[in-house]
């Protein structure tokens, strides 16, 4: 059980060596990985940006059709967060129509409410956003469907996001994953490619603190007045 783990884990590391001994299955099995880590709430730890970033890499090899391989994980990123968001959906309509006394005082319809709002009015941006950032990438879709943001506007920012975000690490690999610092300090470049996808929820949250700052003073006078 353990080796399955760490190969799943460390699934980009290997992947030269899965070609080599897959060949062609190894689209089938790229798709399902990040099908699984953008469809499936409890698989986060999935590789996700390192994983598209290595498999660019070896396409420049010739290993894979890159044209191929982009859409088969384009397609793998869409219908994963659509069927996060289905389960998000189905689980939260479910769970707030529930009659037990537990559940209805923790989760009022208020709590809803506010994410609906939420999502209808910052939905498009955190659909994107979260797509280059680990875990939260896993997450987002889910609650989006929790809050019923509505589906016409999560499709169109989850394929825009999808293809965006598979485009960006896929033409990173294909272009600097033969770089030879690249191919000896992979695992610093994996490390790296965390800290870039983490980047936008730091920026975000900064901006949020400098507007709440920028705020303060105001309502303080206002309060005064």
């Amino acid at each position: 059980m353990n080796q399955i783990l760490d190969f799943v884990l460390h699934l980009d590391a290997k992947l030269v060596e899965i070609v080599n001994q897959f060949g062609t299955l190894t689209y089938l099995l790229l798709f399902a990985v990040i099908f699984a880590e953008t469809g499936f709430v409890v698989t986060p730890f999935l590789p996700g940006d390192s994983l598209i970033f290595a498999a660019g890499s070896i396409a420049r090899l010739g290993a894979f059709n890159i044209v191929l391989l982009w859409v088969v994980l384009c397609a793998a990123a869409i219908l994963g967060d659509s069927i996060n968001y289905a389960i998000g959906h189905f689980i939260g309509v479910r769970l707030f129509a529930s009659n037990n006394r537990v559940l209805k005082k923790v989760l009022k319809k208020e709590y809803l409410d506010r994410t609906h709002a939420f999502y209808e009015k910052h939905g498009g941006k955190t659909i994107i956003l979260a797509r280059f950032i680990p875990i939260i990438r896993t997450f987002a879709p889910f609650v989006a469907g929790v809050g019923a943001m509505t589906y016409s506007h999560f499709i169109i920012y989850n394929v825009v996001g999808g293809i965006l975000w598979v485009t960006l690490f896929l033409s990173a690999g294909y272009w600097f994953g033969g770089l030879p610092f690249v191919q000896k300090n992979f695992e610093l470049v994996v490390v790296a490619i965390i800290l870039i996808s983490v980047m936008p929820m730091v920026i975000e949250y900064l901006r949020s603190r400098r507007r709440s700052e920028a705020a303060a003073p105001t309502e303080k006078v206002e309060e005064g007045a």
